[in-house]
């Protein structure tokens, strides 16, 4: 699927798409929201990526943060797709993008039944090093300095990740 048969499909979708990606702009702190909502369609995926790594670029972040903002994003929509709303078309996965002075924070929404966090393997574990999956929630909590798990009211799991700028790294 093609850039121009996505946007021609979602208006919103292509607004973001024009004002933050394809901006030549200077990159400058944006102390605003950039949302969308995708089908449950792994190949909607890219999308959110390109949004993620251009909306990190833009507020400064490094072109390797801006990577690992990219990454994880990828790993919360792929599972909120797959886990969450067992790839069933009527059910939208919800990304917004909270650009703050010195943070970025990333919610992602599906509309599944939602998971324990705790009940997860360890990818770590010398059992489960030949496992095929369980590596993205590793992946997204690497690369992020927050990560959180939560239920929706109306339903479903929510994950937020924040990535504070390396000259103003929350100290723990």
């Amino acid at each position: 699927m093609d850039l121009q048969t996505i946007a021609a499909a979602d208006n919103k979708l292509n607004s973001i798409w024009r004002a933050v990606v394809l901006s030549d702009d200077a990159p400058a702190p944006i102390n605003e929201t950039v949302a969308l909502s995708i089908d449950s369609k792994l190949e909607l995926v890219w999308t959110v990526e390109s949004v993620a790594k251009s909306v990190s670029a833009k507020m400064g972040f490094d072109e390797d943060d801006s990577g690992w903002i990219e990454l994880a994003a990828r790993e919360a929509v792929v599972n909120a797709i797959k886990h969450g709303n067992h790839y069933l078309a009527d059910k939208r996965v919800d990304v917004e993008f909270l650009g703050g002075q010195d943070t970025i924070t990333i919610y992602v929404r599906d509309r599944g039944e939602g998971f324990d966090p705790t009940r997860l393997h360890d990818p770590l574990d010398p059992e489960n090093l030949l496992n095929p999956t369980g590596r993205g929630i590793l992946w997204m909590r690497t690369f992020m300095d927050e990560v959180e798990y939560s239920a929706h009211p109306e339903g479903g799991c929510v994950v937020r990740m924040r990535k504070y700028k390396r000259s103003s790294k929350k100290q723990i």
